[in-house]
């Protein structure tokens, strides 16, 4: 008789521990332990899916072949950009995103487009809603096979009978192994799954992308072992009632993870979008106190992207508040008091909220300049010219750092129409039509801005 154990499993990096806790004392995740009934079972199908696995041979590295590595595009310009290329064959792909961002369009029209015989696993859907989903994307097609299941041994038949070159789960929380004891969605079922789907892709050298559910907090859900099984993690964002969607790679084994996907949704399914720039201008009001409009770097995109600040006199008697969204809030406390202590601007008794139009996340920093700017433009109330652009890192002595790839950054800004920059004076020429204004220190560049008078020198005493 098979004896089982009640333990209480972390979601968050699978450790099992004997009774609840509040925080997980293997990854100190706080409130994520969940009660669960644990047999050997597990071990079992984990160990038969192990024994499929031909034993490696140790080979020179010379003597590896490099081109069995090689890509295959996908028919997607945007998210080949993110891949670098395409799908690695034998490769397992993770795409979360919240529900309703449009995931399953995503996925039905890189199987439509594919050369070669795909097969959907729909676990969540009907195989009607689907297909209507398919007659709208016009992504019928005699080579896309669709499988409504949620069990793990067919959803391996399916393969076994049909040979695709390229399949997707959706999604991997919904799909259950009989032989595990735990129920669908629990972390051993989670992990069980999707360990013996990404040892069957390797075995049988088919791409595959698993579908995961996020939590509230935008992370994927269940176990973080899923994330590291697998090649490649993609985040697809956006908001539900806008139209602009954003596909980012937290992790990918074969390329960079600093590229950048942009869909916008329209009735004909996703749309890539061929000016990004453009679009994440188009609705700016020029002559408007608080915004400021950086060139910043995307993999190797060149964007212009606008950055939004608003002040307000904090009366209240407690500390004023400081939002950010879409840039790091930390960054934004040490801009300000940079602002405080080397340009005399006193910052410390208002509120300031600080925001990136378009749901464009930014971490490089060259947008060090632009919030600083768009923050002293809302307090003075003066707008920044209507044809400037500034870029620059602000280091804690308020002096200004150059940024990678100015003279790229400069000509997608002249490009546009752009004819006024303020750029650290380190900076290289850039040679892009575009007259440029050199400063050294933060206080120069906000009085080159014609924000504040002569800039002052010194710290604020």
């Amino acid at each position: 008789m098979v004896k089982l154990r009640l333990v209480h499993r972390c979601t968050e990096c699978g450790a099992g521990h004997p009774k609840w806790a509040g925080r997980c004392p293997a990854c100190g995740a706080w409130n994520s332990l969940v009660e669960e009934v644990d047999g050997p079972d597990e071990f079992a199908t984990l160990a038969a899916g192990m024994a499929l696995v031909p034993a490696g041979v140790a080979k020179p590295i010379g003597e590896i072949d490099a081109n069995s590595a090689t890509p295959c595009p996908t028919g997607i310009g945007e998210l080949d950009r993110v891949l670098g290329g395409g799908f690695v064959p034998g490769s397992v792909t993770l795409l979360g995103g919240e529900p309703g961002i449009g995931k399953s369009t995503l996925l039905l029209q890189l199987l439509a487009g594919w050369a070669g015989r795909t097969l959907y696993v729909s676990a969540e859907e009907s195989a009607q809603q689907v297909r209507l989903r398919a007659e709208r994307l016009d992504a019928v097609r005699p080579d896309l096979w669709l499988l409504p299941e949620t069990s793990l041994p067919n959803i391996l038949a399916a393969i076994d009978e049909l040979k695709p070159q390229l399949v997707v789960v959706d999604s991997i929380q919904t799909v259950a192994d009989p032989d595990l004891s735990s129920a669908p969605g629990s972390v051993v079922q989670v992990r069980g799954c999707a360990h013996r789907l990404v040892q069957e892709a390797k075995r049988r050298t088919v791409s595959m992308v698993l579908v995961g559910h996020v939590t509230k907090d935008g992370g994927l859900a269940g176990p973080r072992v899923l994330e590291h099984l697998v090649d490649t993690v993609l985040s697809f964002e956006g908001e539900r009632h806008h139209a602009l969607r954003l596909l980012r790679a937290s992790k990918h084994r074969f390329g960079p993870t600093n590229e950048l996907g942009l869909f916008e949704m329209a009735d004909a399914g996703l749309l890539p979008v061929p000016d990004p720039s453009q679009l994440f201008l188009a609705d700016r009001r020029t002559g408007v106190p608080g915004s400021a409009v950086v060139p910043t770097i995307e993999g190797q995109r060149p964007l212009l992207v606008e950055v939004q600040a608003l002040t307000n006199t904090s009366t209240s008697g407690v500390p004023p508040r400081r939002s950010a969204q879409g840039v790091d809030p930390g960054r934004l406390a040490m801009l300000l008091a940079v602002l405080e202590r080397r340009a005399r601007i006193l910052v410390a008794t208002h509120e300031v909220y600080a925001s990136v139009v378009g749901g464009v996340k930014l971490t490089e920093p060259g947008v060090d300049l632009a919030l600083c700017l768009a923050v002293v433009s809302a307090m003075t109330n003066r707008p920044l010219a209507a044809d400037l652009v500034v870029c620059g890192e602000v280091g804690l002595a308020g002096e200004l750092r150059q940024v990678a790839q100015t003279q790229r950054r400069l000509s997608e800004a002249a490009r546009l129409g752009f004819g006024r920059a303020i750029v650290p004076a380190s900076s290289p020429d850039s040679g892009a039509g575009i007259r440029v204004t050199r400063v050294s220190t933060l206080a120069e560049a906000l009085s080159a801005a014609g924000l504040i008078g002569e800039a002052p020198t010194g710290p604020m005493p």
